[in-house]
C-alpha cells in the first residue's frame, strides 16, 4: 500500500529534543536502522532536529555516536533547528520531553499543518519511557538507557503506523 493515505509520499518523522545531539539523532538513527531492517525504508522519510540553536551544523555527541556504533546502528546526522516549514514538511514531529514539546508549540505556525506534534515516549507499552530523559550532563550508561528507551518506543511507534497507514510488510 502507499506509504501515506492521502498520497505516494513518505511517511515523515521528525524527531526533536533541545539541541540536536544526543536524544533527537539517537532516535533518527534507530528508528531509521529499524525501519530498515523490516525492509521499509522507502516509506519513510527521517529526520531530527534541536529546539535550540547551540548545536546547528555539529556533529552528535560522541557518546551518542558510541552507543549507536556498539548497537550495530548507522547515525550520520548534522544538527539542525525546528523551523517552521517543518510543520508542513513531517507527518509526526515526535519530541523527547514536555519542554521539548512546549518549545514545539511555539514554533508551530498558527493554522493548520501536517505534522502532528507529541511526546515520542507515548509509543512504548512501558509507561516509564513517557520521558526520553536527556543524559548530557550523565555517563555512558546514561547513554545506554536512553538507546534502550529508543528502541522500544521506536518498535512501539512502527508497529503503530504498520496498524494505521495498513503497510504491507513483505515476506522473503
Amino acid at each position: 500500500m502507499a506509504p501515506s493515505e492521502e498520497c505516494n509520499r513518505p511517511i515523515g518523522i521528525l524527531f526533536v529534543c533541545l539541541g540536536n545531539i544526543c536524544r533527537s539523532p539517537m532516535a533518527e538513527a534507530v528508528f531509521s536502522h529499524i525501519v530498515a531492517k523490516r525492509g521499509l525504508a522507502p516509506l519513510f522519510h527521517i529526520e531530527s532536529a534541536g529546539t535550540a540553536r547551540y548545536h546547528v551544523g555539529e556533529q552528535p555527541d560522541g557518546r551518542t555516536v558510541e552507543t549507536c556504533r556498539k548497537n550495530h546502528v548507522v547515525i550520520n546526522h548534522l544538527g539542525q533547528q525546528l523551523v517552521p516549514k517543518h510543520f508542513d514538511n513531517f507527518d509526526y514531529i515526535l519530541c523527547m520531553d514536555r519542554n521539548n514539546l512546549s518549545d514545539c508549540k511555539r514554533v508551530k505556525p498558527k493554522g493548520q499543518c501536517r505534522a502532528k506534534h507529541e511526546l515520542f515516549g507515548s509509543y512504548s507499552e512501558d509507561a516509564g519511557d513517557l520521558i526520553v530523559v536527556d543524559p548530557y550532563y550523565g555517563g555512558m550508561e546514561d547513554f545506554e538507557e536512553m538507546y534502550e528507551r529508543i528502541v522500544r518506543c521506536s518498535e512501539g511507534l512502527l508497529e503503530k503506523l504498520i496498524r494505521e497507514k495498513r503497510i504491507q510488510i513483505k515476506t522473503q
